[in-house]
């Protein structure tokens, strides 16, 4: 039986309920699939939105930067957070204006971080954040040192209360317009990475997970 986050108030899906997905499997991949997400939190009554880097150990999500960090500063003193990622997955062309749409996954996820003050945990996390963007790319670079270590603030997110919602298929028309003759479909959008470009002095040969990167 697949495991699924409780449902609440908060996180079910209302507009379109058919599009809400609960289980952690698909919630999972879909924060690992994706390289960005935003997080949104009040302070001093304002709303701040902030795109930034994430990953995911478990049932944990993980956000860093730097220790001077407004967000983070704020967020490790109990500020609420929400953290959404999108996945575009294709621009749906109807046969109406009203009726185009697009493909997409996504997924919301709501909570308190913590900030990892553990240094063991700190190490895999920065690690696990390497992985995420780059399989394989930790085992050949420098880690993090003390002095960077100090410089870098990491905050850990349970994913306790979170939601996905996924559209797939083509446009969905009125019935008097599919006898329209103007074409209709869906266009499929992918990230595609473009040709490496190593850096000035750069000698070693590009690596085979540079070479055939995929998400």
């Amino acid at each position: 039986m697949t495991a699924t986050v409780p449902v609440t108030d908060r996180t079910r899906v209302r507009r379109l309920p058919k599009r809400g997905v609960y289980d952690f499997e698909t919630i999972h991949a879909i924060l690992d699939e994706a390289l960005i997400c935003h997080v949104g939190f009040v302070v001093d009554g304002a709303p701040v939105v902030i795109p930034t880097i994430h990953w995911r150990q478990g049932d944990t999500l993980y956000f860093h930067g730097s220790a001077a960090s407004r967000m983070l500063r704020s967020l490790k003193n109990g500020v609420e957070a929400c953290v959404t990622v999108t996945l575009l997955d294709g621009l749906v062309l109807a046969r109406s204006a009203f009726h185009h749409s697009m493909n997409y996954r996504s997924v919301v996820v709501f909570g308190t971080a913590r900030e990892v003050t553990d240094r063991e945990e700190k190490l895999r996390a920065l690690d696990a954040l390497v992985e995420h963007v780059v399989k394989g790319r930790s085992k050949e670079v420098r880690a993090s040192n003390e002095i960077e270590l100090k410089q870098t603030l990491v905050l850990a997110m349970p994913i306790e209360e979170a939601s996905a919602k996924i559209r797939t298929g083509g446009p969905v028309d009125d019935e008097e317009d599919y006898a329209r003759p103007v074409w209709a479909g869906v266009l499929p959008m992918r990230l595609t990475p473009g040709e490496a470009l190593p850096d000035a002095g750069v000698t070693a040969e590009v690596p085979e997970y540079v070479a055939r990167y995929a998400r």
